[in-house]
């Protein structure tokens, strides 16, 4: 069991970070709308992934789960998983970004100013298309789905 379903009865908040205007830029975003439309008993919020605001977001948060399209140069739709409170988040994953203060630099600014939540679980889903246009391509769209499944079971204290 982890830290996550240890602390189940204090809440998880979950962030979706992206742009839908990027193709799979917008996973996270599309998570979290999923997610909105399964569970009312999940709070969600949507987030363009500026960094201050982020911090804004998490702040005096318990637990948080944050997902974003990452860039590391694997294949489109690996889902990779961190607890960003244990490891520092590879700062490649982020390089599509239109951020200066990102996900990563607001990880690393609240674990410096010691403002992280209890618990910060970054789902990052390798992205294959950051041009400007909507939709997902094929591979992110499944990597969505296996996403949603497993914040679903970690609310339900199954992981």
């Amino acid at each position: 069991m982890n830290q996550l379903t240890n602390h189940m009865t204090q809440g998880i908040f979950i962030v979706g970070v992206g742009n839908q205007y990027r193709h799979d830029d917008g996973a996270g975003l599309e998570v979290v709308r999923r997610i909105k439309k399964l569970r009312e008993d999940i709070e969600c919020v949507e987030q363009s992934g500026e960094g201050v605001q982020l911090m804004d977001t998490w702040k005096e948060r318990n637990h948080v789960i944050l997902i974003d399209a990452v860039s590391s140069s694997k294949a489109p739709g690996t889902l990779h998983c961190i607890n960003a409170n244990k490891e520092p988040l590879p700062k490649n994953w982020f390089s599509c970004s239109t951020h200066n203060f990102g996900v990563a630099e607001a990880v690393e600014m609240s674990n410096v100013m010691d403002t992280l939540p209890v618990t910060l679980q970054i789902f990052g889903i390798e992205g294959n298309c950051f041009d400007p246009g909507e939709g997902l391509t094929p591979e992110v769209e499944q990597a969505v789905n296996r996403v949603v499944e497993q914040i679903q079971s970690i609310v339900d204290g199954e992981q």
